[in-house]
């Protein structure tokens, strides 16, 4: 494993952007093509509040881990954060909550039924 550089590894990341970019453009063509709007105003308003929402949710959890590492290093006692498992956490955050507020807004605004 050690053999495998990080030249492969970019390689495979810009393979995977341009094939992601490639599905978005299709998607936007087609929907373009077929004459509907490509979102509707409740939708946009459901994804710009649920966008607010996430970004406070994530400017809070990154200030609250910024006092846990700037505390860790005054109290001994306090476990240090590796940086890996930091930003794993924050894209975590940010991805759980843009779900998540997404899901609740469109279940208040009447769009997503309940199954009861």
């Amino acid at each position: 494993m050690s053999d495998f550089g990080w030249p492969a590894i970019s390689i495979m990341i810009g393979i995977l952007l341009v094939a992601f970019l490639a599905v978005y453009v299709f998607k936007i063509r087609r929907e373009l093509k077929s004459g509907f709007p490509l979102q509707d105003e409740r939708t946009e308003r459901i994804t710009g509040k649920a966008a607010i929402g996430t970004y406070y949710v994530t400017f809070l959890f990154i200030v609250i881990l910024l006092f846990w590492m700037i505390f860790s290093t005054e109290v001994p006692s306090l476990p240090e954060i590796d940086t890996g498992y930091t930003l794993i956490a924050v894209m975590m955050v940010m991805g759980l909550s843009f779900g998540g507020l997404s899901w609740l807004y469109a279940r208040k605004e009447g769009q997503i039924e309940d199954s009861d």
